[in-house]
Parts: structure tokens; C-alpha cells; sequence
């Protein structure tokens, strides 16, 4: 499922980029060096941190021009695809190696560049129930894997080579596909050389025109039907992965070119809280659960596309209203992507759905809106 959710997601990202058959594509490359230290996020994960995780990333960056109306309008954002090797500097841990899809924006004066990478990665160690136990943090081989990354850049300082240094927080989890699952979180200092292959030839960039500025893009209210799916196990180690099914019904309002506003219900059979009532009900009878408490969840929501041509960052807030067995809280969010097709009447969809910082699950959606 993992595989799924990185071919997915570079789909996303790349589909609609290679529409253009003239289209220019500079590239840059980007190699960085970092050093950091694992947050502790949950006192669970507390024994694992015993060093300063250390690596590199790698990035293969297509530079935009201006050459589609979305670039014009986010000023000119690179595109591409990066690679990242980390040492966790803990037996138990290991080495990590992610390889992600990712979107980077410029801000002053294009001095400052910011970076969102979302991939998959492989651990080396991940936990075993024999030989490495202790590693609660990652139950499965392959994680997902996100990096915001913010840094201080000079590009094309002398012949195509230039510098660049900054911040990086990595996230590692398995978003509840498999117990243990208490993931980790590392904040790192980074800093490398970039160099512009195409430095010499790189073109000029398209300036924002009037018409464009004045397009209305607001749309009447939209009616979102939307079906997702996945697997996902409780926190109780060996209850085993369950499947779920979640269905949303939803309006959606676009405000303008790059904002769009939802509100809506969604209705949750995750069959995984089945299994940890009855759990729960014979292994801890001071709970004075009966075992045949509802599993399902009825909630409503509100929340935020912001569009990238046909690609959208979802975010929403909900709260159950049905809430019959106490899982977590009743505040849940869900942040994911969304790839519109067939003049935006169909979509796909994959998100994390959260209660704060602790993950249930990865979701995999298809909808159609009226």
C-alpha cells in the first residue's frame, strides 16, 4: 500500500505538468548535508533517542518560467523529485531512505525558498516482535514520509553553481497501517550547492498579465460525493490490520483561482475499532465496555482546497457528533491531495485522517462532484 501511495502521488504532481509539448524545463540539481536531533513527540519514544540523526538529500528541481497560468500566479515554483538517506544514530532505528515527489516556493525576492516533500521510505530496522522489539516506533518496512524544509537561498552565483542553507523537519510513520506506529519527527540544519544546468539558456520569466488578473474564477456551490478505503490496525500490538470504509458527502464553494471552501458529513465504518471493543471489553473490565458498543462514526467538517492547476491540498476540520465509543477525541483532521479530472467533475484522493498529531489512517478516495 505503501508503493500505491508514492506511485499516486507522483502522479499527481506530474500528470498535468507534462501537458505542454513545447514547454521548456530547466533543471537544477541540489545536494544537501544535514544534522539534527529527533523531537520527542511521545514519551513512548523516549529510549530511542540516543544521538543526532545525520544524511543528505538529493533534488532533481524543474524550474518553472511562467509558461502556465498556475506557475505565473505562485511565483514561479520548482517542481521535482529528491532522495534522502538518514542515519538515526540508534541501534534500534537504523538507517532510513526516502525518495519523494515535492513542490518548492519562492518568497523575497527569491531569497528564500520553501519545500514540502511527501514520498515513501525504507527502514532498515523496522520493529520485530523477536530480534527488535524495542523499536515502537515503526511497525512496517516501508513508511510515509514528509519533509517541510525552509531555506536561505543564492542561486547561480558563479557559472550555474550556487549555495543555499536553512532548516529541515523530516516525519516518518505508517500511518496506522500496522502497530507500533509512534513515529518520529526530526528537526535538522542543512546546507549544500545547487547548480542550474541550464544557466546560460534559462529563459525569461513570463510576467502576470492583466486578463490574467482579472479572471473570475468563483463558482456556484458544488455537491462533493466522495468514497475512501484503506487498512489500518489499532495501538494493541498483533489485533491485527482491518479494513475501513468511509463515505462523505459534502458542498464545495470556489472563491477564487487558488481557494475553494467545504463543508460537509462524514460517515465512518473503521472496522479495526470493532475488534478493539471487544478487546478491550474482556482486558480491561474496568472500562465496564460490554463488547457491543457501535464502532461507526457519524461527524461533520469544514475545510480548505488550495489549487495547483488540477491538483488540490486538502485540508479539513471535523468533529464527531456520533461518537459512541470514546476513541481518541471527538476533534479529528484530515490533510491530503486531490487530482481533479474530466473538467473537474471527477477526483482522487489520498490524505492522512488524524486526531492531532497521532495518525488512524491513510485514506485512498474517488468522488465525483455536481
Amino acid at each position: 500500500m505503501k508503493h500505491l501511495l508514492f506511485v499516486f502521488l507522483l502522479f499527481l504532481l506530474s500528470f498535468s505538468l507534462y501537458a505542454q509539448e513545447k514547454e521548456l524545463k530547466p533543471v537544477s540539481l541540489e545536494a544537501d548535508f544535514f544534522y539534527g536531533s529527533i523531537i520527542e513527540h511521545n514519551p513512548d519514544i523516549q529510549h530511542l533517542i540516543t544521538g543526532h540523526p545525520t544524511g543528505m538529500i538529493l533534488s532533481y528541481n524543474i524550474k518553472t518560467y511562467g509558461f502556465n497560468e498556475w506557475e505565473r500566479l505562485y511565483n514561479y515554483p520548482d517542481w521535482g523529485f529528491s532522495v534522502a538517506y538518514q542515519n538515526m544514530h540508534n541501534e534500534y532505528l537504523g538507517n532510513l531512505t526516502g525518495v519523494y515527489s515535492h513542490l518548492s516556493w519562492y518568497f523575497l525576492n527569491r531569497n528564500l525558498k520553501v519545500s514540502v516533500g511527501t514520498g515513501v521510505a525504507y527502514a532498515e530496522k523496522p520493529y520485530d516482535a523477536e530480534t527488535n522489539f524495542i523499536n515502537n516506533a515503526y511497525g512496517t518496512q516501508f513508511l510515509s514520509t514528509t519533509y517541510l524544509k525552509g531555506n536561505f537561498v543564492r542561486e547561480n552565483i558563479w557559472k550555474g553553481l550556487g549555495f543555499h542553507a536553512g532548516i529541515t523537519l523530516f516525519h516518518y510513520s505508517n500511518g496506522n497501517l500496522k502497530a507500533p506506529n509512534n513515529s518520529t519527527n526530526t528537526f535538522a540544519l542543512n546546507a549544500g550547492l545547487s547548480y542550474q544546468l541550464d544557466y546560460k539558456e534559462f529563459p525569461e520569466y513570463i510576467p502576470k498579465t492583466t486578463d490574467s488578473l482579472k479572471k473570475n474564477y468563483s463558482e456556484r456551490i458544488k455537491y462533493n460525493f466522495e468514497f475512501r478505503a484503506g487498512l489500518n490496525e489499532s495501538d494493541v500490538i498483533g489485533l491485527g490490520q482491518e479494513p475501513f470504509y468511509e463515505f462523505s458527502a459534502y458542498v464545495a464553494k470556489r472563491l477564487s483561482y487558488k481557494s475553494t471552501i467545504t463543508a460537509g458529513v462524514d460517515v465512518f465504518f473503521s472496522t479495526f475499532l470493532k475488534e478493539l471493543i471487544k478487546y478491550r471489553s474482556i482486558a480491561y473490565p474496568e472500562d465496564s465496555l460490554t463488547g457491543e458498543e457501535d464502532y461507526k462514526r457519524i461527524a461533520v467538517f469544514v475545510g480548505h482546497e488550495l489549487r495547483f492547476n488540477k491538483i488540490a491540498f486538502v485540508t479539513q476540520l471535523g468533529y464527531y457528533v456520533y461518537w459512541p465509543y470514546e476513541f481518541e477525541n471527538r476533534i479529528y483532521s484530515r490533510l491530503g491531495l486531490k487530482r481533479y479530472f474530466f473538467n473537474d467533475k471527477i477526483f482522487a484522493t489520498v490524505s492522512v485522517h488524524s486526531h492531532w498529531a497521532k495518525a488512524e489512517a491513510i485514506e485512498y478516495g474517488i468522488g465525483f462532484r455536481l
